[in-house]
């Protein structure tokens, strides 16, 4: 059932013990139930005001806090909204919560203040989902794409895009109404050179969502090697704990592990493989399937090989395997005798090979600083660029996309105007499902479901 006209309120903050707990209250009601839980009335209060009061309840104050009131259009959520300060105890906030709960507020669902922000035109539906990618980054990379996405630089390509379209189906429309004051001679021809330029700039934002996918998800990140090449000391120098098993014995790692890691401001995905070799045992052969298996859908392969011990075929087929997939070599071991160096490696792969020991961390910074390059120097220069970290916008924009190219093989083939109108309010449409003018309810209600409580 729609509420949208109910006071709501929830806890904005996480449970815990911590300094300050927020209970957010939004409606047009939000002032007077306030004024139900509280020592002293806010009724008059000016707006973006703060006020020191106690919450009472049956007699007996709750607690010290500070009250701010910002009333609407300007707040978060477009209402009037109040939000109780009170300490961060999990029992004080909850019974606060409890107080304003009894005095006809409603629990808001997960995600409501944000809705109720998308329904009363204080942010659009991508701007809205950023709210949720800002609380959820992992990294500052992360972080300032949300950013970029939640002040509105999204949004705004969108509307320049729809702009664009909308001019060039106001112009067939109007020559098709009245076609003595308007000439489509040439139109054709400049309608195409104009749809090529802007499907040109479409494949540039649909092009850098596997950027933005890896800013925002982290990089799929595979460690392989032969047994005792030093993948599970990788992995436990690189997430800072002992997390997986490290001995001398061959073959202690049957299975894959991962975990997920900060490295120089990126986030990892990290996966600790079971050693590669030939001629092992029936579970051991499993453990190397999926080690494979996950090399293969991996962003990034680090590859170990044993730097104290000759070259197998063990390594040279590893190297083979992963030749046309991202990948950094790691000579292991640099802190015993070297049987294996650079010079030895280069004409056997064109991956870059970082000298390291996982055992003193000796590589480390030069590892962090390979990876950086492979995954932001030259695919991502973090400017103003606008970065699509969200599927559902990269498909609205191979939709739009598809849907002019359609309009261009109209033209080519010399179909008439009104064949065009078509495939551009297509393309208008599937750009407005992003900024939310063209989406339907229940993907809106999906979307907002996945929001936590108190945003």
């Amino acid at each position: 059932m729609e509420r949208n006209h109910d006071t709501i309120a929830a806890i904005s903050t996480a449970l815990g013990e911590s300094g300050i707990g927020i209970i957010r209250i939004s409606g047009e009601q939000a002032v007077s139930i306030a004024d139900h839980v509280l020592d002293r009335s806010i009724k008059g209060a000016a707006t973006h005001t703060i006020h020191y009061r106690h919450v009472v309840g049956k007699g007996e104050i709750i607690d010290e806090v500070l009250v701010s009131v910002m009333l609407a259009p300007r707040s978060y959520t477009g209402e009037n909204t109040v939000e109780i300060n009170c300490h961060g105890g999990a029992l004080a906030v909850q019974r606060v919560l409890e107080e304003v709960l009894n005095a006809g507020a409603f629990l808001a669902e997960p995600g409501e203040f944000s809705k109720r922000a998308y329904l009363n035109g204080r942010m659009d539906l991508s701007q809205a989902e950023a709210v949720m990618d800002v609380i959820q980054a992992k990294n500052r990379f992360a972080l300032k794409a949300a950013m970029q996405q939640l002040q509105g630089n999204l949004s705004r390509k969108v509307e320049v895009f729809r702009d664009r379209i909308l001019n060039e189906l106001a112009r067939i429309e109007a020559a098709l109404d009245d076609p003595e004051h308007y000439d489509l001679e040439d139109y054709p021809t400049q309608l195409h050179e104009t749809l090529e330029t802007l499907c040109k700039e479409l494949t540039e934002l649909i092009e850098n969502a596997d950027s933005g996918r890896v800013m925002k998800e982290g990089i799929s990140t595979v460690i392989l090697g032969r047994p005792n090449a030093g993948k599970s000391s990788l992995m436990n120098l690189l997430s800072g704990e002992d997390r997986a098993i490290v001995t001398e014995i061959a073959g202690t790692t049957r299975d894959i592990l991962t975990e997920h890691i900060r490295l120089a401001g990126l986030s990892l995905n990290l996966t600790d493989t079971a050693g590669i070799r030939a001629g092992t045992d029936p579970v051991e052969k499993i453990g190397i399937e999926r080690a494979r298996n996950a090399a293969q859908d991996a962003n990034l392969i680090l590859l170990l090989i044993d730097s104290s011990k000759e070259l197998e075929e063990d390594d040279l087929e590893l190297l083979r395997e992963v030749e046309y997939q991202c990948a950094i070599v790691l000579l292991n071991k640099s802190d015993l005798d070297q049987k294996v160096k650079v010079e030895d490696l280069k004409n056997k792969t064109t991956h870059p090979i970082v000298v390291c020991s996982t055992k003193s961390g000796e590589g480390l910074e030069a590892l962090e600083q390979e990876i950086k390059g492979l995954f932001y120097q030259k695919k991502i220069d973090f400017n103003d660029q606008i970065y699509v970290t969200n599927l559902r916008h990269r498909d609205a924009l191979v939709r739009a996309r598809s849907a002019l190219r359609m309009a261009e093989e109209s033209i080519e083939k010399g179909m008439t105007e009104d064949f065009f109108t078509i495939d551009l309010k297509s393309a208008y449409e599937a750009l407005g499902f992003i900024t939310g003018d063209t989406v339907e309810d229940d993907i809106v209600n999906r979307i907002f479901e996945r929001f936590c409580t108190g945003k």
